[in-house]
């Protein structure tokens, strides 16, 4: 005779069946509720990115368009370091320029410079066209504006300038020429290291830092630096004219502030961008004629080169062989 009291099998059973799809219903409710959280993530993620080109594509766009009626100054930046491929490449800075020439709308040109220096290539490419700009459009005159620092390079560009104007702590000058390295001769020998350097030609290998210096090479590079800084002089000379004033440390790379500048005749005035506008141009709506970046385009090549890469990492290529 069976217990009453026994628990029935066929109800146990179907006790574990309704746990199980509770368990099952549950588990699938909470991979909806997370990829329906991880749907709304991304979405914020997508709309913030949004966000954020339509900021950088604002930030790029032309700021001529609220002045293009009236009379104006314009203004071209040469910010950072002087060299092609940069902000202060010649191409972007002769550009900018060559707009503001242009523009029949403009009263007179500002460059306003903050930069240490660099390439004095890029340097000699924009104070050529300053010049040629200057010849073309004899009545429109070009005002050089130094806020921090305006140095070598970035002097070499000031001079071809009608005016440059400074603040009294600008620093101002650096007319000099520099070439720099490291020698690991001696490490080398103290490491146990056997240097092996192949060349065809005598003096190829004459910039290896972990080979000796040699009196002849040394020579070269001094008369190679010699003739570039005399270029250097030659220009701002031209530049500058007679407002120089007689001393030999002129051009011996020295810097100084906007102040001592002005009694050396490196600037003619201590005047901010708006000043110079508003006072000596007499047209105080400054436009500002930079080329902005291309945010388009940089997003463009940085998605290309990780495509690049990835593809490279897929097919096990050298990075050397990947494009730059």
């Amino acid at each position: 005779m069976s217990d009453p009291q026994a628990p029935n099998p066929q109800d146990n059973e179907k006790f574990q069946q309704d746990v199980l799809t509770k368990l099952a219903f549950a588990s699938l409710t909470e991979q909806r509720r997370a990829r329906r959280w991880g749907i709304f993530f991304k979405s914020l993620f997508a709309f913030y990115l949004f966000l954020v080109l339509i900021v950088m594509l604002a930030s790029g766009t032309d700021e001529r368009a609220s002045f293009e009626s009236g009379k104006h100054t314009s203004l071209v930046d040469i910010k950072g370091v002087i060299g092609a491929g940069k902000d202060a490449s010649a191409d972007n800075i002769i550009t900018g320029l060559r707009d503001a020439f242009e523009d029949k709308n403009t009263v007179g040109v500002i460059l306003r410079i903050n930069s240490p220096g660099g390439s004095p290539v890029q340097a000699g490419y924009i104070y050529d066209e300053i010049k040629r700009l200057r010849g073309k459009y004899p009545k429109m005159k070009v005002y050089a504006v130094i806020t921090d620092i305006c140095a070598s390079g970035g002097y070499y560009i000031a001079s071809a300038a009608d005016e440059i104007y400074a603040d009294k702590a600008s620093l101002v000058g650096s007319i000099g020429v520099i070439m720099n390295g490291f020698g690991f001769v001696d490490t080398l020998k103290k490491l146990g290291v056997e240097r092996r350097l192949y060349t065809a030609g005598t003096h190829k290998g004459f910039l290896d830092p972990f080979s000796p210096e040699k009196e002849d090479e040394v020579a070269h590079v001094h008369a190679m630096l010699d003739n570039i800084h005399k270029q250097f002089i030659d220009a701002v000379k031209a530049g500058r004219g007679n407002r120089l004033k007689d001393n030999k440390d002129l051009f011996s790379g020295l810097i100084w502030t906007g102040q001592e500048g002005l009694k050396l005749g490196l600037v003619d005035g201590l005047a901010s961008s708006s000043a110079v506008a508003r006072d000596v141009i007499k047209a105080e709506n400054i436009v500002n004629y930079t080329p902005r970046p291309n945010y388009w385009q940089r997003i463009a090549d940085r998605i290309g080169a990780s495509a690049a890469t990835k593809l490279g990492t897929m097919l096990h290529l050298d990075g050397s062989m990947l494009p730059q």
